[in-house]
Parts: C-alpha cells; sequence; structure tokens
C-alpha cells in the first residue's frame, strides 16, 4: 500500500482520502472499457447490449443540463448500442460518463490518461474546448494533455523518479520556450531519462515458479489465452 506522505493531492493522499474522488474534487478518465476473459483473450471491449442514452441517464446527481451538454459536445447518438459502435464512440461515451459530475468550483483535479487516443478530429477539439472552459470556470486541473496543444498549457510538471524536476508556468521554464514544439520537448524529457535508467530484469512468470510435482491450482493456466503453466 502506498503511504499516505508518498502522493499529496490538494493537500491529502488520494490512496487514503477516499472523500476526494466521492466529493469530486478528484477525477480519473483513463484506460478503456475492456476486460481479460479466460481462454479468449486479453482487453475485451466491455460490450454490453444497453443503450448510451441509458447508461448517462442512470447517473444520479447529475444535472440535465450538464448531460445534454456532454452529449452535444461529445457527438453522443443516445440510442447508440455499445456491443454495436466503434472503439471511438464507445470512447466518448467512456469520457462523458467520467465527467458528468461537475468539479467543485475553485479546486479541483481531473487525471486525464490518453483519453483522446480514439477520438476523431473533430470529437477531440470539441473536448479541448470544454476541458477549458472547465479550468477556467470552474478552477479545475486537467492533466495528462499535450500532443498539439502548443498554446493550450498554463503550466507543467514533470515528474522523475518520484521527484518533481519542474513544476513551473510555462513562461517560466526556458528549455520549454527553446523547444519548437511542445510533444518534442516532453519527448527529449523521457529520451533522457530512459537512456540513464537502469536496466530491467526480467519478469518472473508464473509458468517459471511451477516445481514439476507441485499442483497446479489454477488447472495449469494462467490469465490469457490458453497460456499453459505446465512444463
Amino acid at each position: 500500500m502506498v503511504s499516505e506522505e508518498a502522493v499529496l493531492v490538494l493537500g491529502e493522499s488520494p490512496f487514503h482520502a477516499t472523500h476526494l474522488t466521492s466529493s469530486h474534487q478528484l477525477g480519473y478518465v483513463g484506460g478503456e472499457w475492456e476486460r481479460d476473459v479466460a481462454f479468449g483473450g486479453y482487453k475485451v471491449p466491455l460490450a454490453g447490449d444497453i443503450a448510451a442514452g441509458q447508461m448517462l441517464q442512470n447517473v444520479r446527481g447529475v444535472s440535465a443540463e450538464r448531460r445534454e451538454r456532454l452529449i452535444e459536445v461529445l457527438d453522443i447518438e443516445p440510442s447508440w448500442r455499445l456491443h454495436q459502435v466503434s472503439d471511438g464512440q464507445r470512447r466518448r461515451v467512456q469520457i462523458a460518463m467520467g465527467l458528468l459530475h461537475e468539479f467543485k468550483v475553485g479546486s479541483g483535479v481531473l487525471l486525464l490518461d490518453e483519453i483522446t487516443v480514439d477520438l476523431d478530429v473533430l470529437a477531440r477539439s470539441s473536448l479541448l474546448d470544454f476541458l477549458k472552459e472547465e479550468t477556467e470556470t470552474r478552477g479545475c486541473t486537467a492533466t495528462h494533455i499535450f500532443d498539439g496543444l502548443d498554446d493550450w498549457p498554463t503550466h507543467v510538471a514533470y515528474l522523475s523518479g518520484g521527484e518533481a524536476k519542474i513544476c513551473a508556468p510555462v513562461a517560466e521554464v526556458p528549455s520549454l520556450k527553446d523547444a519548437p514544439r511542445l510533444l518534442e520537448w516532453v519527448e527529449g524529457l523521457l529520451r533522457a531519462d530512459a537512456a540513464t535508467e537502469p536496466e530491467a530484469k526480467p519478469p518472473v512468470l508464473e509458468a517459471d515458479s511451477v516445481t514439476p510435482w507441485s499442483r497446479p491450482w489454477n488447472n495449469g493456466y494462467a490469465s490469457g489465452t490458453l497460456h499453459s503453466t505446465i512444463k
């Protein structure tokens, strides 16, 4: 378990202060709606036969005005059935679900982990305009977006090795001002870090830990597609 002092968000430990998320001061949207299915494969999309509008309607404590705004911003058709939509359409519904609750005015942190991956140009542009409005009118901080947004961020923070190497307004970072693009600046930092990282040790597979005379409690299979643990 992460110690309470390891990471602080809004002055509190996000791993212990659960009220940060329940009060909508801290939000996270990332990854895809997917699961691992035994003997079926990894990252199988969650695709239940349910309407997108029904999913959004069933979230409590949300104003109808905000719900309709997100449906418009992300160009969601309420009649979409999630088992019939594309990856990009499913991603739009996921993002809308994550943004339905309003952040507290004056404080809020929204962690966005590569959420624009499956969005087309128009949906992405509309979403970023919405997020900019949230930061300006509600005082929310949105993170993890930089590709193609050279004029968008006001501050940058770079974490490496458990330390904040850079945390300052954009105008106070000389190396960023000299870079042709924000994306290239970030890439340079990541490549420099990768060059100094110690060589990773090869992972120990579950199959390597099974002795010839031990009883395989998992019936001889690890998670994934026919991944045998018996040699």
